[in-house]
């Protein structure tokens, strides 16, 4: 299977009271979204994380990867300093790119760490992934309803855990 996540945050106290996000610390968040990971997506699994993992450096972004399920992908976000870090465990990650495509059953997704008003293939019916805003699932629903194929993919919009592509396939077959 294959997942899209964004703005994790990891070891973000401020990320907490600026979302939301139903959480005393960053310590109990970032335990959360590992077990809520962990619970959905397998180690066979691919993880596209469209940025914004952490902001807190190399070491502490290899310990959270390292936790996590699956074969990791990342578009790079406006906090993730860490890549750049020879500290950093680059073998956690199969990629880190500043946009990507995809293609899957003959669906084109764009992936970018911010929302974008055009995308390749828009007038063709691709879809755009992002996170960056911190949106609540009623963004999505808003750009469903406006017949936009964009997608807010952070965990703030998606339950705080990783959208699954069939999710999204089935969300947007309601245009």
């Amino acid at each position: 299977m294959i997942y899209f996540t964004a703005d994790l945050h990891f070891g973000h106290e401020k990320i907490i009271r600026h979302t939301g996000r139903p959480f005393a610390s960053a310590e109990e968040m970032d335990k959360a979204l590992i077990r809520r990971w962990n619970r959905k997506v397998s180690p066979e699994d691919e993880v596209y994380i469209l940025g914004d993992i952490t902001m807190k450096g190399p070491e502490y972004a290899s310990e959270m990867l390292g936790q996590l399920k699956g074969k990791k992908y990342l578009i790079r976000g406006n906090h993730d300093k860490f890549a750049d870090n020879p500290e950093f465990n680059r073998t956690l990650l199969e990629w880190i790119k500043d946009y990507g495509e995809l293609e899957w059953k003959g669906q084109r997704f764009v992936l970018f760490h911010y929302p974008i008003q055009e995308w390749n293939g828009y007038f063709k019916g691709s879809i755009c992934l992002h996170g960056h805003q911190h949106n609540k699932e009623n963004y999505n629903l808003d750009n469903l309803a406006k017949g936009i194929r964009r997608y807010d993919a952070g965990v703030d919009a998606n339950g705080m855990e990783p959208v699954s592509i069939e999710q999204i396939i089935n969300f947007f077959s309601r245009i």
